[in-house]
């Protein structure tokens, strides 16, 4: 009897690779470990990358491998889909996006992925002979003599001449600051309704891949302005309405019943394996509001006031070993603000305590407030009244704002006080920078014990301070606490200038 031929089992692997995108992020990468999570993620993206979704939003917490899959595997998968695909990744920053440029080039380099897709082909050792005109570099990669590429550009950079089949946009805001930033978020609203969609066609599809920052931010204005689905069943997927987003949303800590897409009980970590829901919870405990952002993709919950309870002190030993004393001033911007001027003690924990983040043991920082001046009072009484506290506070050196006049109001009360004046000019953003010091500011700021009656004013305003800043009347108070965790807790470059001292 004749022999049947069989079908080699690498052959199967290989037909399967070619058609289910989670079955080709583990042929061309052996040492992927996919949880359950990362099996979900995929699917999605694989529907994606067959046209079943045409418009799709994914939040998801950083660290968990979001752009592995949305902006290195994906791209290179639909290049073997369809080489003639005119493809762009943009980021924050041009870098980044050349980044993910560059390893997308990598993946098609390799001999697993040329023996899934021999058709789909970019410059290697062809470059020495006839298919020059064909370009690889960070900026852009096409494939050669099909009329598709890769184009990589950075927020705000040009699309001048290039159309789009699908758009990847990839983490638009570099961090908190950024997208505390209102003139940040405009800018990259502008840069996406004037740059990335008119760059678009009837049949293009675009992926928004990132991590929430505010609410406020690209995701927020297309909630805002365009239909957008939430879903939680895979047959929502099936039923998708003309021109909507769909939006999937995996928050680094379950919250509600489990559904189809994330069956998680409620309080289970999305990737247990890296970010246990141990690690997690004590993390939420630093920031609340901050933690809905940036884990759970909420910020719309983070409302409310900015700050929470600052810690008092009676004895100051308790904080470890005095290592200076400071002054931050802010003379007031109109004549309705409020010039806010602030003593404390700068104490240093006696013992190291590991921080995780750069991986090494560090000594704590606190400032412990000793005197505040906060006022509408005219500069002529200022003039006196600050020098008069920098005296009897025994303070070593007070920075103050430059602007709105700061640089006059520090040289007129150097000579009345053995303080070492030094003026600086601001020029961050006021709005991103308190908001992204916020957490900071608690942790480190401690208040004298019955601060509230001692400083009535600036308690009213400080603990009242809104998380929404426009509806703040004032920001003064806010800006100087925001302005000494700087100066004294967190590392910080200000240019030199003449008659600037850095305190760092």
């Amino acid at each position: 009897m004749e022999k049947v031929n069989e079908i080699p089992p690498i052959e199967i692997v290989k037909h399967v690779a070619r058609k289910k995108f989670k079955n080709y992020a583990k042929f061309i990468d052996d040492k992927i470990v996919l949880s359950q999570f990362h099996k979900t993620y995929y699917e999605i993206l694989d529907r994606f990358a067959h046209g079943k979704i045409k418009k799709l939003i994914v939040t998801v917490p950083p660290q968990t491998g979001k752009s592995e899959g949305s902006s290195r595997k994906l791209p290179s998968f639909l290049l073997g889909l369809n080489p003639s695909l005119k493809i762009l990744i943009g980021s924050y920053a041009a870098s980044l996006a050349e980044g993910f440029n560059k390893d997308v080039q990598r993946i098609m380099d390799t001999p697993e992925y040329k023996s899934l897709f021999p058709d789909t082909r970019i410059m290697g050792e062809e470059k020495k002979t006839r298919y020059q005109a064909f370009a690889r570099n960070s900026k852009m990669t096409e494939t050669i003599g099909k009329g598709g590429y890769i184009i990589s550009v950075g927020r705000n950079g040009s699309l001048t001449g290039k159309s789009v089949d699908i758009a990847i946009l990839d983490d638009l805001y570099k961090d908190h600051m950024e997208a505390n930033s209102p003139i940040v978020r405009e800018a990259a609203w502008k840069w996406y309704t004037t740059v990335v969609t008119t760059r678009l066609h009837n049949n293009s599809q675009q992926l928004i891949v990132f991590t929430r920052w505010h609410k406020d931010d690209l995701i927020g204005r297309i909630e805002d302005k365009e239909n957008v689905v939430n879903v939680e069943k895979w047959e929502d997927l099936d039923n998708i309405p003309e021109g909507a987003w769909i939006k999937i949303n995996f928050p680094a800590l379950k919250v509600g019943e489990p559904t189809e897409i994330d069956p998680r009980l409620p309080g289970e970590a999305l990737w247990e394996e890296k970010h246990s829901a141990k690690k997690l919870n004590a993390q939420r405990e630093l920031d609340r509001n901050e933690f809905e952002c940036l884990n759970q993709g909420n910020p719309g919950s983070a409302e409310g006031t900015l700050y929470g309870n600052f810690k008092t002190y009676t004895d100051k030993n308790d904080f470890g070993v005095l290592i200076g004393r400071g002054n931050y001033t802010d003379c007031a911007d109109t004549g309705s603000d409020y010039l806010c001027s602030i003593c404390y003690d700068k104490y240093q924990s006696k013992e190291a305590v590991w921080n995780e983040k750069e991986r090494r043991y560090k000594h704590l920082i606190f400032c412990l407030v000793t005197d505040i001046i906060y006022t509408t009072e005219p500069i002529e009484v200022t003039q006196v009244s600050v020098p008069d506290m920098l005296n009897r506070n025994d303070t070593d050196y007070a920075n103050i704002e430059s602007n709105n006049g700061g640089r006059s109001f520090a040289v007129n009360i150097s000579p009345k006080t053995k303080t070492e004046i030094n003026w600086f000019c601001q020029k961050l953003n006021k709005e991103a920078r308190i908001l992204s010091n916020s957490a900071n500011v608690t942790q480190s700021i401690v208040m004298p014990y019955g601060w509230e009656s001692r400083f009535p004013k600036f308690y009213e305003h400080i603990t009242n301070y809104l998380r929404e800043f426009s509806a703040n009347k004032h920001d003064d108070a806010a800006d100087v606490l925001t302005g000494i965790v700087e100066k004294e807790v967190i590392p910080t470059i200000y240019q030199k200038r003449r008659g600037i001292r850095v305190i760092n």
